[in-house]
């Protein structure tokens, strides 16, 4: 596990640039000379024993980290919890499971196939979240698990590493509206997720997203490679609760369109 939580998310940030090479240009976009704060990071994984969200987690509470909130996506089969630090500048986390039972008996059997070919200490150890994948899968078997769900077929091509690191509009100095960002991002040449709208949520919400849609980068599966959605990068406006405090939690039903910013065009 990771001594440090500056050192943990430096190596994440690391692995998710090279996945996502748009985030640096966002960055000197927005970040306009200021360092960004970050308000999340994303990690998917399957509801496996051997990699399941409570073992990601644990990186986390080891530093410090707790349980705070815990979601349901029924049309996506996923659960998913959410995770603060008390040192409130620290980024919050989001962790989501596949619920693998769920799925054709195919589907299953590939997914199972994959996670046996993780050594039984990896996810001890202190890269796990920045691992990537630790199996081979063909692109049949992709584009198997895409035909039924879009998130085990990007966890087939990517394994694990934070699949979305999250601006904090909060903390912008040059912006105070979500949409204000949109546009630049637009005007920059950005494809933005429209599901559900190019915003998500709002004031009524207390959290208002958006987020780009992911780069393309190549994949190399067993037979073949293939160019496909790897990362992206999402931005966040936190609105007040009624007794003064920023909203700190997730909205299920604006995730539940995030998670589409890894759909092929």
């Amino acid at each position: 596990m990771h001594t440090s939580i500056e050192s943990l998310f430096s190596n994440l940030w690391q692995d998710y640039v090279a996945m996502t090479p748009s985030a640096e240009k966002v960055h000197q976009l927005l970040g306009d000379g200021d360092e960004l704060i970050n308000d999340h990071v994303a990690f998917r994984t399957f509801n496996l024993e051997k990699v399941n969200l409570d073992k990601l987690a644990a990186h986390f509470l080891a530093l410090g980290y707790e349980e705070k909130g815990q979601y349901d996506f029924e049309q996506k089969k996923l659960k998913a919890k959410h995770f603060e630090h008390a040192d409130e500048t620290k980024p919050k986390v989001f962790i989501s499971e596949l619920l693998v039972e769920e799925f054709s008996e195919q589907v299953q059997q590939i997914i199972r196939n994959m996670v046996d070919a993780i050594p039984a200490d990896a996810v001890n150890k202190e890269d796990f979240l920045y691992s990537g994948t630790h199996w081979q899968v063909s692109s049949e078997e992709y584009q198997t698990l895409l035909a039924e769900s879009e998130y085990a077929a990007w966890v087939s091509a990517w394994g694990f590493r934070a699949n979305h690191f999250t601006v904090s509009l909060n903390h912008l100095k040059h912006y105070n509206m979500l949409a204000d960002v949109n546009e630049k991002l637009k005007e920059a040449g950005f494809e933005l997720n429209t599901s559900g709208g190019e915003i998500k949520g709002g004031p009524e919400v207390h959290l208002a997203q958006s987020s780009t849609m992911a780069d393309k980068m190549t994949v190399k599966f067993s037979d073949k490679a293939l160019t496909i959605p790897s990362c992206f990068y999402e931005f966040a406006e936190r609105f007040p609760l009624p007794n003064g405090k920023l909203y700190t939690g997730f909205v299920a039903a604006s995730a539940d369109k995030i998670f589409e910013s890894t759909n092929a065009k």
